[in-house]
């Protein structure tokens, strides 16, 4: 019952003890409580040390225990002292922080431009993106370009997309039609929208992109290699086209809970792409990389629309996509 103001049971035991039998010495407290006589001494010197006992004026050599009155008063008083000394550490701790804080803002590069950011490296993008999603309110929207997602990474997610979907935090993602052929993707995305999270596919993504409160924006540097370096955006004309952006390819996305739809000429968006994109020039290793599949996965999808078209090369295909209207000339 005391261990709150200090005091472990044992010594609790020996301080009700004596309180019961002021007159007892060593011996009978060993009996009474029923710990070794070490244990006993080791109390009294607890007690001792928070002037719950005191040498016996009657008997000499013997301890007697202070009235409960005083002793939890002396009890009190000293736990009062111990949050005093430790709201001064806190104090104390905070105004180093707060230096800290400011040191380090001093110590950031300046950018040329206002309302950009440069975040360098992944731990730097791992704080900005920790401190976006501690202090997001209202909405996250966010392009997950890439495929499948790993394992790890969505595993590492759940646990801060439950808190904030558990603050009423409205989350859009939109992922690659890709990830709808990854089970561990789907149960994840299903997962979100069982906790109220929107997930929509497209066949492709311009970029990895988080905005949080339509007011801050985080997107990589560089789209070969995002951890290498991104920009926190938070200029308004900035944010307004991005939201515009995210807007306009969360419109023509696709829930990933249903079936991809399919054209009236039989295609579906990702067969679509891949028909441009060739059109466009794009190797199978761009192709791949922009559709978030494996090379050999969009070479087969190019050969089996080769092979719908009755084309033996690429030339040819071009050609007559062109006459069945797949493609604009």
């Amino acid at each position: 019952m005391l261990t709150a103001l200090g005091l472990d049971s044992v010594a609790e035991s020996v301080y009700r003890a004596m309180l019961a039998d002021p007159r007892g010495g060593v011996a009978e407290l060993v009996a009474r409580v029923g710990v070794p006589r070490q244990e006993v001494l080791d109390a009294l010197d607890v007690l001792s040390e928070l002037a719950l006992v005191r040498p016996s004026a009657e008997h000499e050599g013997r301890m007697r225990a202070v009235s409960p009155d005083i002793g939890m008063e002396i009890l009190m008083a000293r736990q009062q002292q111990e949050l005093i000394a430790q709201q001064q550490r806190l104090e104390a701790s905070r105004a180093v922080a707060a230096q800290l804080i400011a040191e380090y803002a001093d110590l950031r590069p300046a950018t040329s431009s206002p309302g950009v950011e440069q975040l360098i490296g992944i731990d730097e993008i791992r704080d900005c993106l920790t401190r976006l999603t501690r202090d997001v309110t209202t909405e996250v929207m966010s392009f997950a370009p890439g495929g499948a997602q790993p394992a790890a990474q969505m595993d590492a997610s759940r646990p801060l997309d439950e808190q904030l979907l558990g603050r009423g935090v409205r989350m859009r993602t939109v992922y690659l039609d890709s990830v709808r052929n990854d089970q561990a993707t789907v149960e994840y995305a299903n997962w979100m929208a069982g906790m109220g999270g929107q997930i929509r596919t497209v066949p492709v993504l311009p970029t990895r992109m988080i905005i949080t409160d339509r007011a801050t924006a985080v997107i990589p540097v560089s789209s070969d290699d995002t951890a290498a370096g991104a920009v926190l955006l938070t200029g308004q004309g900035t944010l307004t086209a991005l939201c515009a952006l995210f807007e306009s390819i969360w419109a023509g996305a696709q829930p990933l809970g249903g079936a991809a739809p399919t054209s009236s000429d039989g295609l579906n968006p990702q067969e679509s792409t891949i028909i441009a994109l060739l059109a466009q020039g794009h190797t199978d290793e761009s192709i791949a990389k922009r559709l978030g599949v494996s090379q050999r996965t969009a070479r087969r999808i190019a050969a089996d629309l080769m092979e719908r078209l009755g084309a033996r090369s690429r030339f040819e295909a071009g050609v007559r996509c062109v006459q069945r209207g797949w493609l604009t000339e």
